[in-house]
């Protein structure tokens, strides 16, 4: 069982804990642990502005997603159009062609409005 140690905190910032542990985690303990453990995972003080750590977070974010968006730019390139092209090749070479029947044959349909009607 581990052992507590006392802590003495203003009555003000007491309650605010005891608020804000119980919506965490089950105990006090627990909530500062957390608390410490964020602090430390992802290397921020709580006295100094996250204004410049929070502007290169977003700066890192950026160009990770410009470098997701130039790779898939280039699997299109190199391999979704080249593979799209080479399906419809062999769709439009496996289209059987048939010959057009008489009634389809322009010529025939020329034959008939050349014709000059008997009266």
């Amino acid at each position: 069982m581990d052992s507590y140690s006392r802590i003495k905190f203003n009555v003000k910032t007491a309650n605010r804990l005891r608020k804000f542990s119980g919506q965490i985690a089950k105990s006090h303990s627990e909530s500062l642990t957390i608390m410490m453990d964020f602090f430390d995972q992802n290397k921020i003080s709580p006295t100094e502005s996250l204004g410049p750590n929070m502007k290169s977070l977003e700066n890192n974010l950026k160009s990770r997603i410009n470098a997701l968006i130039a790779i898939i730019r280039d699997i299109e390139k190199n391999q979704t159009k080249p593979t799209v092209a080479m399906l419809q090749t062999l769709f439009e070479e496996a289209v059987p062609k048939r010959k057009p029947l008489i009634l389809e044959n322009n010529n025939f349909r020329a034959d008939e409005e050349t014709r000059v009607p008997e009266s």
